[in-house]
């Protein structure tokens, strides 16, 4: 089997591990800091946010940096690090005893991230170019799939177990992916680069021959994990506004939740060879089109059945558009500055991750739930609009 394919077998376990570790955490965070002694609402909010966005805040301001390390030492160094560094950073944090630890040690984890994009930088570098839009979709099911396994998978291991036992198997998973990487990814010989070929922030992006698009890639990125996270804050509150009379509120909206990466996961590979078939740039602006439609439905539905409908398609586009922005990267850059390139577009991708629950939340206390979907259908449209134009610049298929 040729070697690029062995190491998409391999970093796609490593990813759904990754993923795995990381969601089965989050939807509990709350209930930890609780456990620390956090008891007032107010506290609790506060303390749940920042243990939740100090990690994306750090990843975005270390991204570019580990990107850099990786054009530079090779990525599965990178992998190596990022998949290790995070094993230890949550075993710390099964064993914290006040909420302030539990702080630090969430900004840690920031700092060691990195292990997807890498991964993504690593399969882009060696796949062909006519199959890079396949293969980045097919790796992006990996954390789609460890996206949708990790909250069930952590519901029942702290109801059965206790919180702090998650933590414990949640850093066996990441050690797990450590493992494969080790024993089974080959990078190949890397050449050194001259000292005076080390490009800075500023001559990197002045090299490119396509800024405009390459920025607009990045914001795009920005708007995708905007849209996703959004609806997080309220979602629960949201059904249990539409079904007053139901007992089984947080079944219903962990399934809701849920849904879209089920479908993500079935469209990813299948828009990924179609976008190398008819390009990507037309099958990005496609589902960017359908999610504002999609958004723009959710704002007026009646019942939670209606809410699931619309988000099952919404997961349709979800898996299409994270891939196609890195495939368009991959494929308007060179392959001495795509690590690089790729953290960039990870930073980008962090600040959504904060900015999005931020704007759900702000928007529904100040207008209500419905508001939240009708600004994010208007901020996926200015997107749209702003990706559209630069496309008329650079037709980069």
């Amino acid at each position: 089997m040729e070697k690029w394919k062995v190491n998409l077998i391999s970093v796609w376990f490593g990813c759904f591990f990754t993923g795995l570790a990381i969601s089965q955490i989050l939807p509990f965070l709350p209930l930890y800091v609780e456990q620390l002694g956090v008891s007032s609402h107010q506290a609790l909010s506060m303390w749940s946010g920042l243990t939740f966005s100090i990690t994306f805040l750090v990843s975005a301001i270390v991204s570019p940096v580990w990107g850099n390390l990786a054009d530079r030492k090779g990525r599965k160094l990178m992998l190596l690090r990022a998949s290790l560094g995070m094993a230890i950073a949550i075993l710390l944090q099964a064993f914290v005893t006040s909420v302030w630890q539990l702080f630090l040690l969430r900004g840690l984890m920031g700092l060691t991230s990195g292990y997807i994009p890498n991964a993504m930088a690593l399969v882009a570098s060696q796949v062909p170019r006519e199959r890079s839009g396949w293969a980045l979709s097919t790796l992006s099911t990996a954390q789609i799939s460890g996206v949708i396994v990790g909250p069930l998978m952590g519901g029942f291991m702290a109801d059965a177990f206790g919180l702090r036992v998650v933590f414990l198997i949640t850093a066996s998973l990441l050690l797990v992916s450590f493992l494969v990487t080790l024993l089974l990814i080959k990078e190949g010989v890397r050449p050194a680069a001259a000292k005076g070929e080390r490009l800075s922030a500023k001559a990197l992006f002045a090299s490119l021959a396509h800024r405009r698009l390459i920025f607009s890639l990045f914001i795009t990125s920005l708007v995708i994990q905007l849209g996703n996270g959004s609806v997080g804050p309220i979602l629960a509150l949201f059904i249990k506004d539409m079904s007053q009379d139901s007992g089984n509120i947080a079944f219903i909206s962990g399934l809701i939740a849920a849904v879209p990466g089920v479908s993500a996961l079935l469209s990813a590979p299948r828009l990924g060879k179609l976008g190398d078939r008819i390009g990507t740039a037309r099958v990005l602006v496609a589902t960017l089109a359908c999610t504002v439609v999609l958004f723009f439905a959710m704002s007026f539905v009646t019942s939670p059945l209606q809410l699931g409908v619309l988000r099952f398609l919404l997961g349709f586009a979800d898996g299409a558009m994270l891939p196609a922005v890195q495939t368009m990267l991959l494929k308007n850059v060179s392959e001495q500055v795509v690590g690089r390139i790729f953290g960039y577009n990870q930073s980008f991708m962090y600040l959504g991750n904060v900015v999005g629950p931020l704007t759900g939340a702000g928007v529904s206390a100040i207008a209500g739930y419905r508001w939240v979907f009708l600004v994010t259908a208007f901020v996926v449209l200015i997107n749209l609009w702003q990706f559209s134009a630069a496309l008329r610049r650079r037709n980069p298929d």
